[in-house]
């Protein structure tokens, strides 16, 4: 009985510990690997400059890339791998300049986005 407890425990523990290390990266933030690209989930958005992706926090991104491949998922949720900063444009403001992904890969996720409601401005 003491020894299945302890296997129990254990188990528990370790799936645990497995989830905190793949929810440290919530959904809708982005994170950085060690080859500097960022992954990000949010809705995809025309925009008078081009693309726009807004995570679920509200932190929009300026998208930079194949605008074919990016305009077939306007209006979808989508998962966006790129780096930062994906170039100068001098239509930005500095502000701006920080939140420019240079899209490597995007993934789609859903065909509506789940954050609609809060991007209305």
């Amino acid at each position: 009985m003491t020894r299945k407890l302890l296997m129990v425990l254990s188990l528990l523990l370790c799936t645990g510990w497995l989830m905190a290390q793949e929810g440290s990266m919530g959904k809708g933030q982005m994170g950085k690997g060690d080859s500097g690209q960022m992954k990000v989930e949010g809705c995809l958005q025309k925009s008078a400059t081009g693309f726009t992706l807004t995570d679920s926090t509200g932190k929009s991104y300026d998208l930079q890339g194949d605008s074919a491949k990016i305009s077939e998922h306007v209006g979808h949720e989508v998962m966006v791998t790129g780096t930062a900063g994906g170039g100068s444009d001098s239509s930005m403001s500095n502000s701006q300049a920080g939140n420019v992904l240079q899209v490597t890969q995007l993934k789609h996720v859903s065909k509506t986005c789940k954050s609609e409601g809060k991007m209305s401005k």
